[in-house]
């Protein structure tokens, strides 16, 4: 008897502890129950719903994720993400700005960049009207004239000129740096002046004209036997002996005039009542070299192909008006 009392002793001593580690468990939840304070946090979605949540959470991200709200890639909260919030706090919901979602993705992609790099992107975009002159290039004519012969000879009838035009353009810049560019308007200023050359065929040695002279023409220039050279030089000093232009702007005159008959120089210079070698004799006192060397050298360089002015006649200055050269008057 004694035997089963002690053991009914040790029984009653064991419930009595499994009671109080019971008791102290149930004391401990209690106590973490109170300590972990739950709070009202409103959260505001995109489309203007309004939820109230009740969490013990502070940190924006872990309400959301406690209430399985998923962020799509254009939305943000308000706070953000990290921020920790007070109670009765309200978490917002909105979409991300253009910017917001551009910077969100170059980070994504692991491109390294500053923030100003970004914003740079941003910067406001400024118009310009803007009038540029561009040139008109003129255009090259070519006529052919009648003619017979192996040799071609090339004659400039008229000199080209470029013309002008002025294109207005309006011009949008970003950070001083041009992103388009628009033409508005095109006008005409100056025209452009054709260029216009005359080919010719002629017979290209022993060209013999009415007066039975004796010339070679070839690559634009006239070649003459040295009598000939030497007649030339004595009508063309007798004419203006002043000066080279004055002596080379007589020798043009004969050089325009047979290049527009498709004769030489010394038939024009023959020919009636033109120049000096039929009006009157005082050339043959200059002949056989009675003439300085600028009038050889002016006569030399236009049968060459120099010219100085573009006229088919001339007179003594104060007899005619026109453009004043050595002394004569060109027109």
């Amino acid at each position: 008897m004694k035997k089963k009392s002690q053991e009914k002793a040790s029984l009653s001593i064991m419930k009595i502890i499994c009671i109080s580690i019971m008791l102290i468990l149930i004391s401990g939840i209690g106590v973490m129950a109170v300590n972990a304070q739950l709070n009202d946090v409103k959260i505001i979605l995109k489309n203007g719903y309004e939820m109230t949540a009740l969490t013990s959470k502070t940190k924006v991200s872990e309400i959301l994720e406690e209430n399985n709200i998923i962020l799509e890639e254009d939305e943000k909260t308000v706070p953000g993400l990290d921020e920790e919030i007070e109670p009765g706090a309200t978490i917002e919901i909105k979409n991300k700005s253009e910017k917001e979602i551009q910077i969100a993705k170059i980070s994504e992609s692991g491109v390294q960049t500053s923030l100003d790099d970004l914003l740079k992107n941003y910067e406001p975009i400024t118009e310009k009207i803007v009038v540029e002159k561009v040139k008109i290039p003129f255009e090259t004519i070519t006529k052919q004239a009648t003619g017979a012969g192996k040799e071609k000879r090339t004659e400039v009838i008229q000199q080209g000129k470029d013309g002008l035009k002025e294109i207005t353009y309006k011009i949008k810049y970003q950070n001083k740096v041009e992103i388009s560019k628009t033409k508005l308007s095109e006008k005409v200023v100056k025209k452009p002046v054709n260029k216009i050359v005359q080919v010719q065929k002629i017979t290209s040695r022993s060209l013999t004209t009415s007066r039975s002279t004796a010339v070679s023409y070839g690559g634009g220039k006239w070649s003459y036997s040295a009598s000939d050279m030497d007649l030339l030089c004595a009508i063309t000093a007798q004419e203006c002996s002043s000066s080279y232009s004055g002596a080379l702007a007589v020798i043009t005159t004969a050089c325009n005039r047979a290049t527009k008959r498709g004769t030489d120089p010394l038939t024009e210079y023959k020919r009636p009542g033109q120049f000096c070698y039929t009006i009157d004799s005082n050339w043959r006192r200059r002949l056989n070299g009675n003439y300085s060397s600028s009038v050889k050298k002016a006569v030399t360089d236009a049968l060459n192909g120099a010219r100085n002015h573009n006229y088919y006649s001339f007179r003594a200055a104060g007899t005619h008006s026109g453009t004043l050269i050595g002394g004569n008057v060109y027109f």
